[in-house]
């Protein structure tokens, strides 16, 4: 009978487990058509500030999202205009790249043995030929291809998505009969989200400006796709800068020498520190709530799941999930374990009174 009672006890914690599996090998399953839908809110999300600010100026609703929506496009022929060529130039001569980094690499180890370094034990060559960097970068650029394959039917979506914006409180308010309190919660999400991404794309973008100005004054070939690169991982957290900056510090090497790659990772990172240490910090504030160790379980797990459109979109959908679990008393343990450190209580405020008088 008390087997009985424990059982029951935790049978509600084995089906929430279970229906968590379940949940999560149906997103697997169907990531390629998640992760286009993902890609289209995101889009969307993006494009409402810019619509309801030309609402706020009376500029009809469907004028300002055709104008949102040419703005994407122009925006998409600038990406491929500027950068499509250099992707397909440095996918031809990357065994090029390779042969030359491989005979930079020998001449550092001779280089050391000259100085009575022991370097033949380390046997640099064979390190650099097994971790194939420029496979590696191609790789990286390969899976940003992805995403831009895909475009036409994202557009589509965030087309649609955007039409259908304005009826969705209506249709909520039908759908359910406390509405009212739920579209509370729902413009919280959506709130907090479109102030994370609109600020995070800002951010992007001066990256990747900077980062091109920064290549071009070096003169490392390409600037234009290393600033591609630098505004597009650059919504990946804590590892997306240090792939962006991989690639261009490695050009930098084989094509001008060691005095440009220090150049180059000097750049990389005063940019990425006044940009993602200064400027996102002082516009964003804690708005983002959730601890780095979180930051980067998500950025793994939505990464397994979603692929480079996980990779960019693990924090939103880690604050989305945190934010619904903050509104629901019984799941509000979970959203703190979600989030930052918590400050600690003053001692005084914590104190137990002595009884002494």
């Amino acid at each position: 009978m008390e087997q009985q009672t424990k059982l029951e006890q935790h049978t509600p914690l084995l089906l929430t487990l279970a229906s968590l599996v379940v949940v999560i090998a149906g997103l697997k399953v169907a990531a390629p058509l998640i992760a286009q839908f993902l890609m289209a809110l995101f889009i969307a999300v993006v494009s409402t500030p810019s619509i309801r600010w030309m609402e706020s100026k009376r500029i009809p609703r469907m004028l300002a999202i055709v104008i949102v929506l040419i703005a994407i496009l122009l925006f998409v022929t600038l990406i491929v205009f500027l950068v499509g060529d250099s992707v397909q130039d440095f996918s031809q001569n990357k065994e090029v790249y390779a042969a030359k980094f491989q005979s930079q690499v020998n001449a550092l180890t001779t280089w050391l043995i000259n100085l009575g370094v022991p370097a033949q034990g380390l046997e640099l060559g064979e390190i650099v030929k097994k971790l194939d960097l420029m496979a590696l970068v191609s790789r990286v650029l390969g899976g940003l291809g992805v995403i831009f394959s895909d475009f036409f039917v994202i557009f589509l979506s965030v087309i649609f998505i955007l039409s259908e914006i304005t009826s969705f409180p209506s249709k909520f308010a039908k759908a359910f009969s406390d509405s009212q309190e739920k579209m509370v919660h729902v413009n919280h999400i959506l709130g907090k989200i479109r102030h994370y991404l609109a600020i995070k794309t800002a951010a992007s973008l001066l990256t990747g400006f900077l980062v091109s100005i920064a290549m071009v004054i070096i003169g490392v070939d390409y600037p234009f796709l290393w600033g591609m690169l630098a505004f597009l991982l650059n919504y990946i957290p804590n590892i997306g800068s240090i792939i962006a900056a991989l690639p261009a510090v490695m050009l930098a090497l084989v094509q001008l020498g060691p005095v440009a790659v220090l150049w180059t990772a000097i750049s990389f990172f005063a940019v990425n520190n006044l940009v993602g240490n200064y400027l996102e910090p002082r516009f964003m504030g804690k708005m983002l709530g959730l601890s780095a160790f979180v930051v980067f379980l998500s950025l793994i797990f939505w990464g397994w799941i979603f692929g480079s459109v996980g990779m960019f979109l693990s924090v939103p959908l880690t604050m989305t999930i945190k934010i619904a679990l903050e509104t629901n008393a019984k799941t509000r343990w979970l959203a703190i374990m979600l989030g930052p450190e918590v400050e600690e209580e003053s001692a005084a405020e914590n104190e137990e009174p002595t009884g002494l008088v």
